[in-house]
């Protein structure tokens, strides 16, 4: 199979889907490799390497798409990259399509194949291909949100772990999983009082026992936020459906409680966000102010460290990426449930429930198209 790897165009999009490593491994199964040129170079990886490793550099972005039978990404295709999608080609990337209906109109028109990392799906319920990178954006969470409560960034001027004789700054992670955990560990770890809130009891009592002791856990209901909103400087919105548009947990009512230059941090904006006044921002401009709340809502938080963030996404993505290569798609994924749960939308057709349901489209059942 011929492997494209494009260089990411989203602002400020510095990592890339496979390592001079992950070359070598898919040349030795037989595969070839082609990778734009520069495309590395932003996690620290030159074409020299890739080429070493056996790799053909392409100048050209609109023949290495015209040749790849299988692309590998990072991030979703933005509207540049819509007519290159090709009838029959695989594309395998994040793809968080319940967040965007004009991502998902544009991939049913190519007629694609479209396997979507963040819906890979082990049986015990954990996303393989999601969880590092969840990892590092839930570490990021707190570091930027502790950036955007100093005054000169437009915050309340609070430092979050405050000093002898001072307190503390209060957070709240909205959301127990991989990036709460993670939020919550660096924000506690600064020294802030922090709160976990989640639906899951089991989960909460777990986090309970293990957490640090400036950490306490609270059941996440309308009331409760509400409850704990007019206290809070930094509020960290971690929540996931898999496949499916986030809910809105915080309105914008709700911010008229909170304290002047408070900051929201949405992780979950890949996914529509999870306040009501959400809205997707970049590097370049990470925040805006509603109501007197900073809002921080980068669509691809892990790009600001790709040395770090690549390394992550390729160590868990290459397997499954070799497995497709190998066998072709539809035995790749009739043999692997886990992979099979990752496929969103094939020659047209939606077949993934929760992407059909957030768009009212059409869906086909997966055993239909394997």
């Amino acid at each position: 199979m011929i492997i494209g790897v494009p260089k990411e165009i989203k602002t400020h999009e510095n990592r890339v889907a496979l390592l001079p490593g992950g070359v070598l491994k898919m040349k030795r199964n037989g595969h070839d490799v082609l990778i734009e040129k520069g495309a590395g170079i932003g996690s620290g990886f030159s074409d020299e390497k890739y080429i070493e490793a056996g790799a053909t550099i392409i100048d050209d972005v609109d023949e290495l798409w015209e040749q790849a039978e299988m692309i590998m990404k990072v991030k979703e295709p933005i509207e540049v990259e819509y007519d290159r999608m090709q009838e029959g080609q695989i594309i395998f990337t994040y793809f968080h399509f319940a967040a965007s209906r004009e991502l998902t109109e544009a991939v049913i028109d190519s007629n694609c194949i479209a396997i979507a990392y963040e819906t890979v799906e082990k049986a015990d319920r954990s996303l393989p291909l999601l969880v590092p990178m969840s990892e590092v954006a839930g570490r990021m969470a707190s570091q930027e949100g502790a950036k955007y409560l100093e005054k000169a960034q437009g915050g309340r001027g609070v430092l979050l772990g405050g000093i002898p004789g001072v307190k503390p700054a209060n957070v709240m992670v909205i959301g127990g999983g991989i990036v709460g955990v993670n939020a919550a560990k660096i924000a506690a770890g600064m020294g802030a009082n922090t709160t976990i809130m989640d639906i899951d009891m089991p989960r909460l009592r777990y986090l309970d026992d293990v957490m640090p002791s400036n950490i306490d856990t609270m059941f996440s209901s309308e009331a409760n936020i509400k409850k704990l909103l007019p206290d809070v400087d930094m509020v960290i919105g971690a929540v996931l459906k898999p496949g499916a548009k986030a809910p809105h947990l915080i309105t914008r009512e709700m911010l008229g409680t909170m304290k002047e230059g408070a900051v929201l941090v949405d992780v979950a904006i890949d996914q529509g966000g999870c306040f009501e006044t959400s809205k997707p921002t970049t590097h370049d401009n990470p925040i805006y102010d509603v109501d007197g709340i900073v809002h921080y809502c980068v669509t691809n938080m892990p790009g600001a460290v790709p040395f770090t963030s690549t390394l992550g996404l390729t160590n868990v993505t290459l397997p499954y990426a070799v497995d497709i290569a190998n066998k072709g798609w539809q035995t790749a994924l009739a043999e692997d449930e886990e992979l099979k749960k990752g496929l969103n939308i094939v020659n047209g057709d939606v077949v993934y429930k929760d992407v059909a349901e957030a768009f009212d489209m059409d869906y086909t059942a997966i055993d239909s198209v394997l």
